[in-house]
């Protein structure tokens, strides 16, 4: 189904008129892409010569901060390599943050083979491996908290570089605010090395950082892609068309692509409401050696459809690369039961096509991943959130939609989040070019993506926001007027100060409205005694602020009332899962499913009713506070209890990579409230026994 709000100046079908017409497809190509085909093959072998920047930035590094932004694929990995290198040779130790969970495993694996074993540690929330080690790889959230943990003892942050992956994410409207606190609470002495997609004001930002950190922060760019990318029109009939004009730099689509679109009773590639034919997709594809691809698709439900559009012609015809890819998957899955009777096992071992999503289990994506990486598929289909993931290019890549759904409403998809996508097209070492390809379909505005073929990269923004944990973690090692002092240092303040119109929108004239969102927060604080009159912590401000999670006060104020006291572990469990969930239910419709014991049942209710006034205080002072709902608890008890995995998804209608992201976090949650030992030993004790029944497999697979 299609969102409403995805009608928003796309091209929209015109009613009436000629019925539009399906047309079998016969591959084809325009002469003009004939000399373009003849580029493709793999490079020959040679030794490897780093690019300018790389070793600019190596160079850099040794006495100055560094911001290196280029396109993905380009080897900004490489430098972390040497740099790493060099600091551990020298005694030094290293912290190498990145957003993502999959990603940080990833690098640390990849760590580990470069560095052994020993020199290696990862952190992650969910694993702590080898703590002590000379290079730790951990999430942006864990390093984060180490500096608040560091402000306030006083310590020296123990490490002589940080690298900080994927740093873009300073723009991202969720994760951003965590990487401006790491980049303000850093201590000047530790060098910086922040590798980033492309980014449409690296020199603000280096300056920007220059200013609050003292030290010179040179920037490092690279427009060059490692593997040049062609733009190509897949039209409904098979033909293959440029998709721009020659020279590609002015954004106009190619005339034969403008043809098509003024056509009256134009071809289209699949009936309204349904998915293109991809089997003969991929025939024309493989007709012109364009596999392995990705497709783009809108939405897990499609990703999940469309595998089984997929007839597996092309791979039966290959029998000895068929047995090749069934050994593998056999291998991948051999020590996990669930993805050995993975539901999709079957299509991906006759198609070489697959399914990749959030709503696939963390295990099963990485199965997928692997395959992927190792060229065994010939083609995957994904939702745009895996344009930002984890390293697995392919020869080309398939949009079919110039939009995006994020997470409330469909809106145009900008030119850093196209050429994320395309960046996936191009195998360095594997291919001499990779292809975009861009179907038509009604909610593909061909021109927009013209645009965005070679448009310059987005800015990126400040996210900063303040939140409880915030407040109470600055108040644990500050006084209300160097916290003030610190929001002075934020990239809001800076942006502001450089007169941006998106600065003043978003934070007024000047930072007053961020000011003033501290004292609200402290103020409620206040209120509740967890922070004293002069902006102090209390005793339970103090062991609250050590809840680093969504919910602290929340869980706070349970605390207080001793509502988790008389909890068994698999309750607390559950308690904690409708603490973290994000997701809507209908209790009505629970209610008759009655999933729940009646234990579990009567002390969420007592908990609920006990909240409210408290619950209430928070909305009347403009706070948010999640809804609690029973259906996630009782999912997250019956699996503590020693429910089936298989019977668990079958009692929910969320899917396994959504159930497994939920006891992940609740996880987290536990593991917080695990460290209040000294002050409710009992709950941290339980909490600890929690988190151990919950995770297990299917679910912590991926992070053994």
């Amino acid at each position: 189904m299609q969102n409403k709000n995805q009608n928003y100046n796309h091209q929209k079908p015109k009613r009436g008129g000629k019925k539009k017409t399906i047309r079998k497809m016969t591959p084809g190509a325009d002469n003009a892409l004939k000399n373009v085909f003849k580029r493709i093959g793999v490079p020959k072998a040679k030794t490897f010569v780093p690019d300018d920047f790389q070793v600019e930035a190596i160079e850099a590094v040794k006495e100055f901060d560094c911001l290196v932004a280029a396109p993905t694929g380009s080897g900004k990995t490489w430098i972390a390599e040497q740099v790493t290198e060099k600091t551990v040779n020298q005694g030094g130790k290293v912290w190498y943050a990145t957003p993502l969970k999959a990603l940080t495993n990833s690098i640390y694996n990849q760590f580990r083979d470069l560095f052994g074993n020993d020199q290696v540690g990862i952190l992650t929330g969910d694993i702590k491996e080898n703590t002590d080690a000379g290079i730790i790889i951990g999430t942006t959230e864990i390093l984060r908290n180490q500096l608040y943990d560091a402000m306030y003892t006083g310590e020296n942050l123990g490490c002589d570089l940080i690298i900080l992956d994927e740093a873009h994410y300073l723009g991202d409207d969720e994760r951003g605010v965590v990487w401006e606190e790491i980049l303000i609470y850093l201590p000047t002495r530790v060098p910086l090395l922040l590798l980033s997609a492309t980014i449409g004001n690296p020199d603000q930002i280096a300056r920007w950082l220059e200013l609050i950190r003292g030290r010179t922060c040179q920037v490092i760019e690279a427009s060059k892609r490692p593997v040049p990318l062609h733009s190509i029109f897949f039209h409904p009939t098979g033909t293959l068309l440029p998709l721009l004009k020659k020279g590609q730099g002015k954004g106009k689509l190619h005339p034969s692509v403008i043809q098509h679109l003024e056509q009256k009773n134009r071809p289209i590639m699949a009936p309204p409401g349904k998915l293109p034919r991809f089997s003969e997709i991929m025939k024309v594809l493989k007709k012109f050696n364009l596999l392995p691809v990705i497709f783009f698709l809108k939405s897990r439900a499609d990703c999940d459809q469309a595998i089984q559009l997929c007839t597996g012609e092309i791979l039966s015809k290959d029998p000895e690369r068929k047995e090749k890819l069934a050994k593998r998957i056999e291998e991948l899955v051999a020590d996990n039961p669930h993805l050995a009777r993975h539901h999709q096992r079957e299509i991906l071992e006759q198609t070489a096509a697959a399914s990749h999503h959030s709503g696939h289990l963390p295990a099963w994506k990485v199965v997928i991943e692997t395959l992927m990486a190792e060229g065994l598929l010939d083609a995957m289909f994904a939702t745009s959130t895996v344009a930002a993931g984890v390293n697995f290019p392919a020869r080309s890549v398939c949009i079919l939609n110039s939009d995006r759904f994020n997470g409330t409403e469909f809106v145009p998809l900008t030119a850093s989040e196209f050429q994320q996508m395309t960046g996936r097209a191009g195998r360095r070492g594997m291919d001499n070019i990779g292809f975009g390809i861009v179907l038509p379909g009604k909610f593909m505005d061909l021109r927009y993506i013209a645009k965005l073929v070679n448009a310059p990269p987005v800015d990126i923004r400040s996210q900063i926001k303040i939140d409880f944990s915030m407040v109470l973690n600055l108040l644990l090692s500050h006084t209300p007027e160097q916290i003030r002092l610190l929001l002075d240092k934020s990239f809001a303040s800076y942006m502001l100060t450089q007169k941006g119109k998106y600065a003043r929108k978003q934070f007024g004239a000047d930072l007053k409205f961020l000011w003033h969102d501290f004292l609200a927060h402290m103020e409620f604080l206040k209120q509740e005694d967890f922070v004293t009159e002069d902006g102090r912590l209390t005793a339970d401000g103090m062991w609250a602020s050590s809840l680093r999670i969504d919910t602290p006060l929340i869980v706070a104020e349970s605390l207080r009332q001793g509502l988790f006291q008389n909890y068994t572990p698999p309750i607390l469990a559950g308690v904690m899962a409708a603490f973290v969930n994000e997701k809507e239910f209908r209790e009505e419709e629970f209610a008759e499913r009655d999933m729940a014991t009646q234990m579990l049942t009567s002390h969420f209710v007592h908990m609920r009713k006990t909240l409210k006034p408290f619950a209430e205080k928070l909305i009347e002072s403009g706070f948010h506070v999640p809804n609690l709902y029973i259906e996630p608890a009782a999912v997250i008890f019956s699996w503590a209890k020693g429910e089936p995995w298989e019977s668990i998804t079958a009692r929910t209608d969320m899917a396994e990579g959504d159930l497994a992201r939920l006891i992940l976090r609740t996880a987290e949650n536990l593991r917080q409230m695990a460290g209040l030992r000294e002050t409710f030993p009992e709950t941290a004790q339980n909490a600890d026994e929690a988190c151990e029944m919950i995770l297990k497999e299917p679910v912590f697979t991926f992070y053994k």
